[in-house]
């Protein structure tokens, strides 16, 4: 009787065991597909809300003494910000990184299409001597940062499908050839801007190293180019090339010696090191900026950083310097731990335009290497390059979230 009692509770007893330990595996099963790296998000929404306020405090005294609104450059960026944020969320949560790579090639052509059209009507006109943007449904867009976003998707496509290339130094010059020399020569030659083809390459070729197992071809290369940049310097610097037959060649003369042409060319990076060295340690305070008052042109772009570093001192400067360093860290781990080389790539390639242009940026307004104008991520004014700065943080969240993770009893 007993036994049958208890042979009838067993039976009784194992569905609900069976339940249980199918919701104790769908739990396991959601935690890991909701894992967030929640240091990622939060350094770069800081980022970005830090560079509205100080977007804002650089810009509202002179829009207020043209007649404008003070807060119309803070709108426009608030504009972009939110939809890159709708775009960080979307591809983050909703797409499957691994879906990019089916689109690769057609967001690659789309994206170099766009390049040419800056000269038909479609173009804004030129802006400081250059063509380099668009009006599309009443938006400013800017091609080179929309290219920057392609090249990372379609080199990783191209990695991941055809890595037998790599193993020869004709198949790594065939691909910086045609993935890195396109967009950059079509970046140069069309809308003049040498400083987004330079990143172009440099994204490329950090992605290219990363993947191969042979490093003399890129130590060769590499060695190459500064070899040529260094021969370049020296004949500018020895009167061999005439510094005024191209305003880059100017730069280099600037960057040597600022002062020699301290009303000319020289004159933004003298200001900005003026910047850099009145703010001291801890600056004169937010708003009470005095280069910003005309003395830096275009102050909420790329010289953004000397104007932080003016208001807010050389801590805060080093402070924004180790933030990003933190969030390129915290990429590294995603990308050492991601479920296969393709969302591997994908993040190294956001990691590497992340840190190209920081690092240019940072060189640039301290003078370490001649003028190019680059903006700071997530901060410097332009609506283009924060929206597709925050896409890229989507992806690297999409690769994040697919990380298993270890359930602790």
């Amino acid at each position: 009787m007993s036994e049958g009692v208890g042979s009838a509770h067993a039976r009784n007893g194992a569905p609900a065991q069976i339940r249980r330990e199918r919701r104790r595996a769908a739990a396991r099963t959601k935690r890991q597909r909701s894992y967030m790296d929640y240091g990622i998000l939060f350094i770069v929404i800081f980022l970005s809300c830090f560079g509205l306020i100080m977007i804002y405090s650089i810009t509202q005294y002179s829009l207020s003494m043209s007649g404008m609104n003070p807060r119309q450059y803070l709108l426009n960026q608030l504009r972009s910000m939110a939809f890159g944020l709708f775009l960080m969320i979307f591809i983050g949560f909703v797409v499957d990184y691994r879906l990019i790579q089916k689109v690769s090639t057609p967001i690659f052509i789309a994206a170099l299409s766009m390049i040419p059209l800056v000269l038909t009507p479609l173009g804004r006109g030129q802006v400081n001597g250059a063509s380099r943007w668009l009006y599309i449904f009443g938006m400013s867009v800017q091609p080179s940062e929309i290219v920057k976003g392609s090249v990372i998707i379609f080199t990783v496509a191209i990695i991941n499908k055809r890595r037998y290339l790599l193993q020869s130094f004709v198949g790594v010059l065939t691909v910086l050839a045609t993935v890195a020399g396109i967009p950059a020569a079509m970046l140069f030659f069309i809308t003049d801007n040498m400083s987004s083809a330079i990143i172009v390459c440099g994204i490329v070729f950090f992605l290219l190293f990363v993947a191969s197992k042979k490093y003399w071809h890129y130590v060769l290369l590499g060695g190459g180019a500064v070899g040529a940049v260094g021969l370049l310097v020296y004949l500018v610097r020895s009167n061999i090339i005439d510094a005024a037959s191209d305003f880059r060649f100017a730069r280099i003369t600037a960057w040597l010696d600022p002062y020699a042409d301290s009303s000319g060319v020289g004159y933004q990076i003298l200001q900005s090191l003026y910047s850099i060295g009145s703010g001291g340690i801890f600056g004169k305070g937010l708003g009470h900026s005095i280069q910003k008052m005309g003395y830096i042109p275009e102050a909420q772009n790329d010289m953004i950083f000397s104007i932080i570093c003016e208001e807010l001192g050389v801590f805060t400067g080093i402070a924004i310097i180790f933030m990003f360093m933190i969030l390129i860290w915290r990429m590294m781990i995603v990308a050492s731990n991601a479920v296969d080389l393709y969302g591997s790539m994908l993040v190294v390639g956001v990691m590497s335009h992340l840190g190209l242009q920081v690092v240019i940026n940072v060189a640039v307004v301290t003078n370490v290497i001649p003028n190019t104008g680059i903006p700071l991520p997530f901060i410097s004014y332009g609506g283009t390059a924060m929206f597709m700065f925050l896409a890229e943080i989507g992806i690297v969240i999409s690769v994040a979230r697919r990380i298993p993770v270890e359930e602790r009893e």
